[in-house]
């Protein structure tokens, strides 16, 4: 399915190299986004000012908002994972609206990615546990509150990059391919709404997986105590 400038949404331009298939459409958007990125948080401290204004209040507001969920969330351990989680919610955030841009595609459009992202979380989650609390204790976890409970707790954590990289993945796919049969099918008045109502559904996708994300990681950095 064709979306605006000739991509086919779903489809992929692929690229062998040394026995591996890289997504090269995937990785052109992804490299994108990060020089957005780069480029929206070198604009909004360039000319840094004690009353914030313009990018330097979005960013700011966007940055205070995430670390206090993230105290509350996963407490004051949880703020030295504060850089990983800040670019995690604004690459995701960034990445969901490129697809809205004609010729362009989200890099979370492609399960690789929302996958990638789900996955590193996961580890991140088991080395920080390993860190925090010893190899022990962490494992600890996988047969409580009895050893029966083993094979349940290993489904589950299988279970949570395929539900988090899933969700992300078909919300975003599902709303691009919306707003191109809509363009098709009715005039300029309801793509534009349908437009904005996923601008709006970007900005939720990209906070409820930082909130997963976030999450999961309380479990691995708080004490037992708590």
């Amino acid at each position: 399915m064709e979306h605006g400038g000739g991509h086919e949404i779903g489809a992929h331009k692929l690229a062998h190299i040394a026995g591996l298939t890289f997504n090269m459409d995937t990785l052109y958007m992804t490299w994108l986004t990060m020089a957005f990125i780069i480029l929206i948080a070198v604009l909004a401290v360039r000319k840094r000012s004690m009353i914030p204004r313009g990018w330097q209040n979005v960013l700011e507001m966007t940055i205070t908002a995430l670390l206090d969920q993230l105290e509350s969330t996963v407490g004051p351990k949880g703020l030295k994972l504060a850089p990983l989680i800040i670019t995690l919610f604004l690459f995701l955030l960034f990445s969901n609206w490129l697809g809205l841009i004609p010729g362009f595609t989200s890099p979370t459009n492609d399960l690789n990615t929302a996958l990638g992202l789900a996955l590193m979380i996961v580890i991140l989650v088991h080395a920080t546990g390993i860190i925090n609390k010893g190899i022990i204790k962490h494992l600890k976890h996988f047969i409580e509150p009895n050893p029966f409970f083993l094979p349940i707790n290993l489904v589950e954590e299988i279970a949570k990059p395929v539900t988090l990289s899933f969700r992300l993945f078909g919300n975003i796919m599902a709303g691009e391919i919306l707003l191109l049969i809509l363009g098709m099918l009715v005039p300029y008045f309801v793509p534009t709404l349908w437009l904005a109502f996923s601008v709006v559904v970007g900005i939720i996708q990209a906070f409820i997986f930082t909130m997963l994300a976030m999450s999961y990681l309380s479990s691995s950095l708080k004490d037992e105590h708590h």
